[in-house]
């Protein structure tokens, strides 16, 4: 071999090593970076009629291992569905209270029967009066504290989906970017590796907000895909379009809240997981259907009591809610919101024993009453044993059963429905609240730990494959030096021989 192949095939491995030691050092300042995954350069030994010629640097590439990536993508919108469930469904148990702890609405209920009971021992008792109106009152205000946290929930989710579809919508843009240099870069032959772990990083932002799919094209570019198959633009020119609005009881999507579209076309059913979806789930289905069961609850109260004669509770006009709409709830939703003690009762708490209002009697509801006139006995109790009887039992009647609560076509739109069957009295009725809300909550935490941990499992996989290893890079490093101090000295040896070589032609 001649000098001058040697001197040039010692200085193409020292350019060849100076690149390498340049990549491990930015390697190294990642290894802390989420999602940064290390990147290496290839290289080939080259050869001419059996004699080497140095060796051919590559571009950087990225190792990554895509299926493991793509796990754990899908278990980000997992976690970040059951994160968002788990806060926005603690915020109402803090308000519903632990099911026979005093404060949750099975135990106002028993509270507001106990009352009863007491005022039974003596009818005229002005005190024992005003203890029930006072029972009733915390009942109604319990019951309109639940609709309002219900309330709050659904338009902290509408207004959390607002921010997230925004969020989406610039991520997906950022995507869209480093694709299409991804694209140029690819064209030209040039590196795409930094590129390539820019581009993770913005999926694995998305994949927190909303369940995707990442599908990566020959020329570099990447396609994004929802669960249902809904291609999302990454163009940046079109994009998700949602309005906010102000969520009500009675507001339902579709209807009053307007929908997430693309394109002019409604695909808000087509954004689900993470915690987009999630939002989306508690603002038109969860938190709807607790608002649904409570209105369901109220009106019940209301009109068992006033099928015995006391009408109790009332809407803020003083009137009870009609059933039988189309759909079932449409004369009462939002009840619970609104439901008060009967002025006329606050007034006069002696109505409590007397009697608001007559009932004729019917062989399928409740038998007649008349309500103590001014100048009756003092010890009327026959409005309250009826109450204590019927009211809180489980019929009308004797031997004829109350009206089964309302458990489906429930809400404005008719489309809700409770998860258990149908009570059969007002506590059982507010346990089953209780206990459904209770139960949802505590599988949302459950299953957060357990998905949590399936997504800590994954991305430390994931890590250990595709992330920076120091102690791999280290070593690597050592490796190059050692290969830099042989080149070196190749490149000393021959830039002696030249020396002695130019001595020897000039003496």
């Amino acid at each position: 071999m001649s000098l001058t192949g040697a001197l040039a095939i010692a200085s193409g491995g020292l350019w060849n090593i100076n690149q390498q030691l340049a990549l491990i050092s930015q390697n190294v300042a990642n290894a802390s970076t989420p999602e940064y995954a290390v990147e290496s350069l290839s290289q080939q030994s080259l050869a001419s009629g059996g004699q080497p010629m140095g060796v051919e640097t590559g571009v950087a590439t990225l190792n990554i291992n895509q299926a493991l990536q793509a796990s754990v993508f899908s278990e980000n919108a997992n976690a970040s569905a059951l994160q968002t469930t788990t806060t926005a469904l603690s915020a109402i148990d803090s308000v519903m209270g632990t099911p026979g702890s005093g404060q949750d609405l099975g135990s106002l209920v028993t509270d507001l029967e106990n009352a009863f009971s007491t005022l039974n021992n003596d009818p005229s008792d002005p005190t024992q009066q005003q203890a029930v109106v006072q029972a009733a009152s915390e009942l109604a205000t319990g019951i309109n504290t639940l609709s309002a946290a219900y309330t709050t929930g659904r338009q902290n989710a509408e207004n959390a989906i607002v921010s997230e579809v925004g969020t989406i919508n610039t991520t997906l843009a950022s995507i869209g970017t480093i694709s299409n240099q991804i694209v140029a870069a690819q064209a030209e032959g040039e590196s795409t590796a930094d590129l390539e772990n820019q581009l993770d990083q913005q999926e694995q932002t998305l994949s927190g907000l909303i369940n995707v799919q990442f599908l990566p094209q020959s020329n570099g570019s990447v396609l994004v895909m929802t669960a249902s198959g809904l291609q999302l633009p990454t163009d940046g020119t079109s994009a998700l379009a949602v309005s906010p609005a102000t969520v009500g009881p009675g507001a339902a999507y579709p209807g009053s809240i307007p929908p997430i579209t693309l394109g002019g076309v409604d695909v808000t059913d087509q954004l689900t997981g993470g915690s987009l979806g999630a939002n989306i789930t508690l603002r038109d289905q969860t938190l709807p259907d607790y608002q649904a069961g409570l209105d369901e609850f109220s009106e019940n109260l209301a009109t068992r009591f006033a099928a015995q004669g006391l009408t109790l509770f009332t809407d803020g006009s003083g009137n009870v809610p009609t059933g039988g709409g189309s759909p079932v709830q449409s004369g009462y939703v939002g009840f619970s919101s609104e439901i008060e003690v009967n002025p006329a009762v606050t007034a006069n708490p002696a109505l409590v024993q007397d009697g608001t209002n007559a009932i004729a009697g019917s062989p399928t509801g409740a038998a007649s009453f008349t309500p103590n006139p001014p100048d009756g006995p003092a010890g009327f109790d026959t409005l309250i044993s009826n109450v204590l009887n019927y009211t809180f039992g489980t019929d009308v009647q004797a031997g004829v059963a109350q009206p089964a609560p309302n458990t489906t076509g429930l809400g404005p739109l008719g489309t809700l429905s409770l998860p258990f069957s149908a009570p059969t009295t007002l506590e059982s009725f507010a346990t089953s609240l209780v206990g459904q809300e209770a139960n949802d909550s505590a599988n949302a935490s459950s299953n957060l730990t357990t998905t949590e941990a399936t997504q800590t499992a994954l991305a430390n996989q994931l890590s250990a494959s595709s992330g920076v290893s120091i102690d791999q890079q280290m070593s690597q490093m050592v490796a190059l030096q050692n290969s830099y101090g042989a080149n070196a000295q190749i490149i000393a040896a021959v830039q002696s021989m030249w020396t002695d070589l130019l001595n020897a032609v000039t003496e």
